[in-house]
């Protein structure tokens, strides 16, 4: 769901870095690229990164709205 804060092999702070990562990619540039430049040289921290699925906005589209709590 939302990226972890910490690595879950080294223990570096890693979730600091997920937005410029996620524009990075959106604007097309090649994934290494982006976590050279981000500093992430692990591979396991690097692994976090590129294994990590965003499901943020799918999930939002099932929770309810306090408005909607009233009319139940």
């Amino acid at each position: 769901m939302i990226i972890p804060v910490r690595c879950f092999t080294c223990g570096k702070v890693i979730a600091d870095k997920w937005e410029e990562f996620k524009v990075g990619i959106a604007k097309g540039e090649n994934p290494a690229e982006v976590l050279d430049r981000l500093g992430v040289k692990r591979y396991c921290c690097r692994r976090m990164f590129l294994s990590h699925v965003d499901l943020v906005e799918d999930a939002l589209k099932f929770s309810v709205s306090t408005k909607e709590e009233g009319k139940i």
